[in-house]
């Protein structure tokens, strides 16, 4: 199965999830329909599997990058505690949820958050410029996820962190057939073994990588810190 061929159903699918259709009927689907506190008093729907900004200690002043920003609820959300001092970046390489976005953030004046279209294994930023990467259900989508952890630790300044919910398998995906595209888009099919995702990490640079939290089951959520070295 191609890469093109994935990116493309992946893109159509939350497409659909930007203009309130939903997504589909898949039980780990990363368009999540529980609100909490925050989505119902920023108005912006989730689409995630975790809660990587409460994990990532962000600080006032931070500069962060949200991975597969989608709608903007967690770039919102690393907005209030960065503060006006601080700057978030969102990319998603889905034109209708970047368009959503950026019309909620001027709906609910986050001037120090901007979205930009791009491909998270190509992201459109210049090395070392942010303090603190996130992602939220997201990495499990990308095909080259090794290219996509090279990219946020490239991006990330010396010292700097990742924090990522995303969902993983306890053992590695059946060999019994071609992927399928449809569950792969629901965040099923693309999902990594944890160990081969914990691994991916390591390889692409980041150090303490440790999992601060997973739910039980053959396919679940777990949410991972890792951080950038301060000097390599």
């Amino acid at each position: 199965m191609s890469e093109t061929a994935i990116k493309q159903v992946v893109r159509e699918y939350y497409a659909r999830a930007a203009q309130g259709t939903c997504c589909g009927g898949e039980s780990a689907s990363c368009c999540g329909t529980t609100a909490d506190e925050s989505t119902i008093a920023l108005g912006v729907p989730s689409f995630g599997c975790g809660s990587p900004v409460e994990a990532a200690d962000l600080q006032s002043g931070e500069t962060v990058l949200d991975l597969g920003s989608g709608r903007g609820l967690d770039a919102f959300r690393a907005a209030e505690r960065v503060g006006a001092a601080g700057r978030v970046i969102g990319v998603d390489m889905t034109p209708e949820m970047v368009w959503r976005a950026r019309e909620d953030a001027r709906r609910l004046g986050f001037a120090q958050v901007e979205f930009r279209l791009g491909e998270i294994e190509a992201l459109p930023l210049p090395d070392a410029s942010v303090d603190v990467v996130i992602s939220n259900c997201v990495i499990n989508l990308v095909p080259d996820k090794d290219r996509a952890f090279a990219e946020a630790c490239r991006v990330l300044r010396p010292g700097g962190r990742l924090v990522v919910a995303d969902v993983v398998r306890a053992r590695p995906r059946p060999a019994d057939g071609p992927p399928d595209l449809a569950r792969w888009a629901a965040c099923v099919e693309g999902a990594d073994e944890e160990r081969v995702y914990l691994d991916r990490l390591q390889r692409a640079g980041f150090r303490d990588v440790a999992v601060l939290d997973r739910q039980p089951g053959e396919i679940y959520n777990a949410t991972v810190r890792a951080r950038k070295p301060a000097a390599l």
